[in-house]
């Protein structure tokens, strides 16, 4: 089982940035990398994802405040959000697809203080 490896979330005010990294542990060739996440009751969301050749996609609530990169060489996927809001609280997951399956991140906390 491989699991993804997440970091960069934390506490911060509204208003502020983070930077969320997620590394694929091992050579892979991967296709759509993806975040998600998931705040307390709801269900979990689309943030951003990203194709190989570089194609980005955002849910209606990020949209002009998160941009969502990669760098191939390297297998990671980075999700830099701005403007944070108190509604961006959630666990953020990665979730990375190749053509055979897909991968999954244990998850990252990003807390939004109003």
């Amino acid at each position: 089982q491989v699991r993804l490896v997440e970091s960069g979330g934390g506490l911060v005010q509204a208003g502020g940035s983070l930077r969320l990294s997620c590394a694929v542990p091992i050579s892979i060739f991967i296709n759509d990398m993806v975040w998600y996440r998931q705040a307390p009751g709801k269900p979990r969301e689309l943030v951003a994802d990203i194709t190989r050749s570089g194609t980005t996609n955002f849910g209606d609530s990020v949209k002009g405040r998160f941009t969502i990169s990669r760098d191939n060489a390297k297998n990671t996927i980075y999700l830099q959000m701005n403007s944070l809001e108190p509604e961006d609280t959630a666990v953020y997951y990665c979730n990375v697809q190749t053509f055979a399956s897909n991968y999954w991140g244990q998850g990252t906390q990003v807390t939004v203080s109003s």
